[in-house]
């Protein structure tokens, strides 16, 4: 994950639109609320078992990002294992930087 990504992850975190914590995340995709998932690269068992299996059967993509430190650092919290995006144009904003920095290696 870029730090222009982990940048629109601080904006979306400061209007509201994303959603930070397992419990947040896993009942914001109970609810249909979210448009991406960024789970942390070091994500425990427990996030796989109780977000991503969530994730992946409602359809929700989700993206590896740095550390649970530095993610929480990056959105001015303690450590955090998984974020949500609840607007759809952030999340395409950042999954778009995903694409493009794949793109290059290529």
């Amino acid at each position: 994950m870029t730090d222009a990504q982990l940048g629109l992850l601080g904006l979306g975190a400061r209007a509201g639109t994303v959603v930070a914590g397992t419990g947040g995340v896993r009942t914001a995709l109970q609810r249909d609320e979210l448009a991406l998932v960024v789970v942390a690269g070091d994500h425990g068992p427990r996030t796989e078992e109780k977000v991503l299996r969530l994730a992946r059967a409602r359809g929700v993509q989700a993206l590896t990002g740095p550390s649970a430190a530095e993610l929480g650092r990056r959105l001015g919290r303690g450590t955090l294992q998984v974020v949500g995006v609840r607007d759809k144009h952030l999340a395409a904003g950042i999954l778009g930087g995903a694409e493009r920095k794949d793109a290059r290696r290529q």
